[in-house]
């Protein structure tokens, strides 16, 4: 793991929700929970963190879409 740090600018009310998610879990700051998650969104293969929806459930999706009149 690296030892050097730098410092990441979050808005101040993200960084109290971190704290409040994160209390009584085994992250000991915001620091470590969000160098985690960082760490994973940098891991994920790129197709799948781009795509959200399969293409079978983008389907469903907009048949959905367009049986309640949102989309032509």
């Amino acid at each position: 793991m690296d030892k050097e740090f730098t410092t990441i600018s979050i808005p101040t009310s993200l960084h109290k929700k971190i704290e409040a998610f994160i209390k009584g879990t085994g992250y000991r700051s915001v620091s470590t929970y969000a160098a985690k998650i960082l760490r994973e969104s940098l891991t994920k293969p790129e197709g799948k963190a781009a795509e959200a929806f399969s293409k079978d459930e983008e389907e469903k999706v907009k048949a959905r879409l367009k049986a309640l009149g949102y989309i032509d």
